[in-house]
């Protein structure tokens, strides 16, 4: 590519590159820092890498951008930052050793998905080079408060499961206050976009993963200092990134560091209080509990049906504040009973909004307009008595416990990538809510051994894609293949589920695992399950 040879040659004419300036980044605070002439290497070209380069591009960086794929999107993706001065490196023979010697580069910013052990980001802290995630660069290209621009603060809160559904609440709080109030991070806008939005937020809610958690700066000085933070829950997940439950505690426990005002917890996820006790925050920062129960002081909770605060209250001692019922998290017109994790995470979003100060009344006008996203519990269908639920979100054992809680009678269809997993606690806490059980993807046989053990007499259908005559998705495959696969092995999975399902059941789509070994994504498997239902549903009239 035309704009890498340029660059590369221009390294290559230099026979003694200068060494590494990690003073220089260590200096680098806010947007008005010293970013022009540094030399960064952008690990990975997705939607967090791609914005980084742009964002470094634009505040006058030297950026060469490496990335192992080299298919349509990456190709595109590098053309355009080409255009824009990059040096652009696709194919995995340049993610093993950097481009030039270390000593030709002062930051490496990595998409969160690059895991510690990948050779180039050894290489570099073994060089010496400092590694950040998109997050630390979105904190540190903030606005320069001297300049008088508008600095927001950041909420942030990550968890194993109903992270992107508690930020986005948050968010739609934070508007109900009248906020200018956006929600970025790994809910899908990058924080270095958000910041250069045309209408700059008044405040941001942040949602982190472990991965992005992981690779913030160890100088922490500098580092991530939000508002308030906050962890939703604790299980065990991606424990094939992290290698242990504990680095993957660690990793979580990372969001509380630098908190000013308030680091919140689960009352009822123990683990989750131990990390605001071992993290260091700033002095007067509080520990705010959320639980199912009734609330005590400091804490917020829930009193018959109304969720009710008594830690931002005046009076938190002997009164508390009323915040929303349950009436108000119900779809309007339902009758159907609130799912325990849908109170956790409306009292964990009140807990981060009211901790920046919105009032009361805040919480209920933003609970009431709040859509979920798709793929989240949502149903899809209802015939011959039966429900249709797709939580294809539901990803680990974590979260697919607490879907198959929220039902009392269910036909699971679950499967795919366990990511290091095991499913006995799982299967051992909600087989008296399974009807049956419908298994697909390539770890089946882990549930299939769990269910053996723990539920022997539930009845368990598995569904290979080579049973319905259509070819496997490969990398290579077309849009239409990969969508045509998808439906092939849907179709078979809901008749199969149809035909185990009695009347007053529910079917659930809640996997447990990942989707990448049959579906593009969580959203694609989910997808694929509502238009089988909605196919089934139009044959039967």
């Amino acid at each position: 590519m035309s704009a890498a040879s340029n660059v590369l040659d221009g390294w290559l004419g230099n026979p003694a590159p200068r060494a590494a300036d990690t003073d220089r980044v260590r200096a680098l605070r806010h947007a008005g820092s010293g970013w022009s002439g540094l030399r960064t290497l952008v690990a990975g070209i997705g939607t967090s890498g791609f914005a980084a380069a742009d964002a470094l591009l634009e505040a006058g960086a030297e950026v060469t951008v490496v990335d192992a794929g080299t298919g349509e999107a990456q190709r595109e993706k590098g053309a355009l930052l080409e255009v824009l001065g990059a040096a652009v490196l696709l194919g995995p023979q340049h993610v093993q050793e950097p481009p030039q010697p270390w000593a030709a580069y002062d930051l490496v910013v990595t998409s969160p998905g690059w895991r510690p052990d990948a050779p180039l980001l050894v290489g570099a802290a073994l060089a010496g080079v400092p590694v950040w995630g998109e997050v630390e660069l979105g904190w540190r290209m903030r606005p320069d408060p001297a300049s008088g621009a508008l600095v927001a603060p950041w909420l942030t809160l990550t968890g194993t499961n109903g992270k992107t559904t508690t930020v986005e609440l948050t968010a739609s709080i934070l508007r109900a206050a009248g906020l200018r109030a956006g929600a970025a991070g790994n809910v899908g806008t990058p924080l270095v976009e958000a910041l250069r939005h045309p209408e700059a937020f008044e405040v941001l809610a942040v949602e982190l993963s472990s991965y992005q958690l992981h690779w913030l700066s160890t100088d922490t000085e500098a580092s991530l200092r939000p508002l308030a933070s906050a962890v939703l829950n604790l299980a065990p997940d991606h424990l094939d990134w992290h290698g242990s439950v504990d680095a993957y505690a660690r990793a979580k426990g990372r969001v509380y560091e630098n908190t000013e005002r308030a680091c919140v917890y689960n009352a009822a996820d123990p683990r989750t209080e131990e990390l605001v006790r071992e993290a260091e925050v700033v002095e007067g920062a509080r520990a705010i509990g959320f639980t199912r129960q009734a609330p005590r002081v400091g804490m917020l909770g829930v009193v018959e049906d109304v969720l009710a605060d008594r830690a931002f209250v005046e009076q938190r001692r002997t009164s508390a504040a009323e915040l929303c019922s349950f009436a108000d998290l119900r779809p309007a017109g339902s009758d159907a009973p609130v799912a325990p994790h849908t109170v956790d995470n409306v009292l964990a979003a009140a807990a981060l909004a009211r901790a920046h100060g919105v009032p009361q009344v805040a919480v209920r006008d933003g609970v009431r307009s709040f859509t979920p996203a798709p793929h989240r519990v949502q149903t899809v269908a209802e015939t011959g008595g039966v429900r249709w639920v797709d939580d294809s979100k539901a990803t680990n054992a974590h979260a697919a416990q607490a879907s198959l809680h929220a039902f009392e009678h269910v036909v699971w269809i679950a499967g795919g990538l366990a990511k290091g997993a095991r499913f006995d606690d799982l299967v051992e806490r909600t087989a008296g809510r399974l009807r049956a059980a419908v298994l697909i993807g390539a770890d089946r046989a882990l549930l299939r051994e769990a269910l053996d053990r723990h539920a022997p007499d539930v009845p368990v259908v598995e569904v290979d894609l080579t049973h319905t005559g259509a070819v496997p998705p490969s990398p290579d495959s077309t849009a239409a293949e990969r969508d045509a696969s998808a439906a092939a092995l849907m179709d078979a999975v809901v008749e199969r589920a149809a035909a185990l399902a009695r009347p007053g059941d529910t079917v659930l789509l809640a996997p447990a695992c990942a989707s990448m070994d049959q579906f593009v994504s969580y959203a694609h498997r989910g997808d694929a399950f509502a238009a089988a239902v909605r196919r089934r549903s139009d044959r039967e009239g």
